[in-house]
């Protein structure tokens, strides 16, 4: 991609405002996260795409050390207010991951970025530099697969759940087998998965735990 096109893309999130409600997905996806990160034992989390802090907030207050970074400035202002003793970061994964300091974390965190990136392995390799060796990457983005893509047909839903006409918003959909090949590419290996929200095959969201291997 061109230089011009990644700076309007993060330009373009950079302008997305965060109030200080949750997210719509943190009902699902936070207890799933938590549980995951405490499987791990982790103890030192960065979390990608951290928005106003919400889940970071829900982090820390189970005991483990957070940092998080978004190139939204709204959102990174708030998270700094309900976290002040953690660091949070304005910037994105095209930026130089070297900007945090910490290259030994336990455990990476992304909630619902994936999906919005036209470099997606911009992400994986920025939360492969900051990981310790064997450290975790936890992912979740919208699940796709043959029953819920089936659903979606069925029930003309399409239109509706790509949302063209919405500014920003998702650009990549994923699949279990689709993500899982990527972040093989990537020096991850995936140990675990979890479907968020809803029915099982009709899930909202999935979760799909990566172990540094490389």
């Amino acid at each position: 991609m061109a230089g011009a096109d990644i700076m309007q893309e993060a330009y373009s999130f950079s302008g997305y405002r965060f109030g200080h409600d949750a997210q719509h997905t943190y009902a699902y996806l936070c207890p799933a996260i938590l549980k995951a990160l405490s499987r791990l034992n982790a103890k030192t989390v960065l979390e990608i795409g951290c928005g106003n802090g919400t889940l970071a907030k829900a982090i820390a207050d189970h005991g483990m050390k957070i940092a998080g970074l978004d190139p939204s400035e709204s959102g990174i202002e708030n998270a700094r207010k309900i976290l002040p003793e953690s660091k949070f970061y304005c910037m994105n994964v095209y930026d130089d991951p070297a900007r945090i300091e910490n290259n030994d974390l336990d455990a990476v965190v992304a909630a619902e970025v994936i999906e919005h990136l036209f470099r997606p392995r911009a992400l994986l390799r920025f939360a492969h530099a900051k990981l310790r060796p064997g450290g975790f990457l936890l992912l979740t983005t919208p699940y796709h697969g043959y029953l819920k893509n089936l659903a979606l047909s069925f029930l003309d839903k399409w239109d509706f759940h790509h949302a063209p006409q919405t500014d920003g918003g998702h650009i990549k959909f994923w699949s279990r087998r689709s993500l899982t090949r990527v972040l093989q590419k990537e020096n991850f290996e995936v140990v675990d998965f979890v479907g968020a929200g809803r029915l099982p095959y009709l899930w909202k969201s999935m979760l799909l735990v990566a172990q540094k291997t490389g």
